[in-house]
């Protein structure tokens, strides 16, 4: 085929899970399915089928995102449905310095836009699930969530209007947390520690909503990193390290080094290299 051929090799995989922790009432609201004389108003966010409350992949990343790039101090440049984020697929920003962009992925990019990123978005955060709350699980609990009770006071009259906010009380664990970084280049396994920075930023801001007034102190803890690559012909975890939080895995000064030997690029880019020339491959960019 005419053209150029584009190769994105995935060296390996390194995968992160853990608990999240809510140190204070966690809120991130759902949508009232219907009116419900003397139902609460601000629900939080439930699995349709099972009705627990759960951590979004979407919530965590896009907060790991948005202090992410307050933390680099990057552009915000970019609108979505009327939310503003920086992209570097607006012109003028710096792409090869970018680690928001390299590591969260840059907005579809429209048919008049020649800028494309070098790899397909090496991040994925799924779901978490309510698991535990204090020393009992999901199973050992007939309630979830408690209601916290606020008021808006008037200015002039100092007259109160209460409301109700439903939150996921303290205490409360929400596992596995999974975490994905997919490995396409050795300058991407070199951004890997800003994944745990943006997580770190997180746990001294706040999760979901109500986070100036009390709500959203979440901790991650229980934390397992697992490399994975081909080796021997086979997909397999090639090692594994644990921490009790993320102080402590900030703090291994052989993490970096362990990880790249865990990974290996170059022995995995041989064994991994194609075999024929195929199609060129489009890279896909962050919806």
């Amino acid at each position: 085929m005419a053209g150029e051929v584009k190769y994105i090799p995935l060296h390996g995989r390194v995968v992160i899970r853990g608990q999240i922790r809510a140190e204070t009432g966690l809120r991130i609201g759902g949508n009232p399915s219907g009116i419900v004389i003397g139902g609460i108003d601000n629900i939080v966010l439930r699995n349709p089928v099972s009705q627990l409350p759960y951590v979004p992949g979407s919530s965590l990343k896009g907060k790991m995102r948005s202090l992410f790039e307050r933390y680099c101090g990057a552009a915000i440049n970019h609108e979505i449905d009327q939310v503003s984020i920086h992209s570097c697929h607006v012109g003028g920003t710096n792409y090869e310095k970018c680690d928001v962009c390299h590591i969260f992925g840059v907005p579809a990019p429209s048919k008049e836009d020649k800028f494309k990123p070098d790899h397909p978005t090496p991040l994925v955060v799924r779901d978490v699930d309510l698991a535990r709350i204090g020393g009992q699980t999901v199973d050992e609990l007939d309630e979830y969530t408690e209601i916290k009770w606020e008021a808006a006071i008037d200015r002039i009259t100092s007259a109160a209007v209460p409301r109700q906010m439903e939150r996921v009380p303290a205490g409360a664990i929400f596992e596995p947390m999974e975490l994905i970084y997919n490995v396409y280049s050795a300058d991407v396994l070199g951004r890997l520690p800003q994944v745990f920075v943006a997580l770190q930023l997180v746990e001294d801001d706040y999760l979901g909503g109500l986070g100036s007034r009390g709500s959203g102190k979440v901790r991650f803890e229980e934390l397992e990193v697992v490399c994975k690559r081909k080796d021997g012909g086979r997909y397999k975890a090639v090692g594994k390290k644990e921490y009790g939080n993320l102080e402590a895995l900030l703090s291994d000064g052989t993490f970096e080094t362990w990880v790249a030997e865990q990974i290996a690029i170059k022995e995995a880019a041989a064994e991994e290299a194609p075999t024929e020339e195929g199609v060129t491959e489009e890279t896909p960019t962050e919806e």
